[in-house]
């Protein structure tokens, strides 16, 4: 399960930006994760709710978008939707895609306050 790894990156980047920005609890997270980013949304909540016990992530709300991916077609020479890895162009049927996002995993928001 290597949520609970990027769970931990999560807590890490948080507790430097409290330390440079100087807050001491977050109040929400608001997270995306791509559909081709290879990560099980729930399976990340549940490693959040095991890591933020006595950490600045303590009483947080999370928020997880997961937005779908694209990929680029090179036969159809267009960017498609793509919902997971492995399927065909939904236009063409090609499996010549390149993706082009929904791969990522990343913060796009923290509410933050102090105690």
């Amino acid at each position: 399960m290597h949520e609970v790894s990027l769970a931990g990156g999560v807590l890490q980047l948080v507790e430097e930006s409290a330390r440079r920005e100087r807050f001491s609890r977050v109040i929400s997270l608001h997270l995306e994760a791509g559909q081709l980013s290879g990560v099980d949304v729930d399976a990340l909540r549940f490693a959040l709710d095991g890591l933020a016990p006595g950490t600045v992530l303590e009483g947080a709300q999370w928020v997880i978008d997961q937005p779908p991916g694209q990929a680029w077609c090179m036969p159809c020479g267009d960017t498609v939707e793509l919902r997971e890895r492995g399927r065909p162009c939904p236009r063409c049927g090609s499996f010549q895609l390149q993706p082009t996002g929904g791969m990522e995993l990343r913060v796009l928001d923290l509410q933050v306050g102090d105690n």
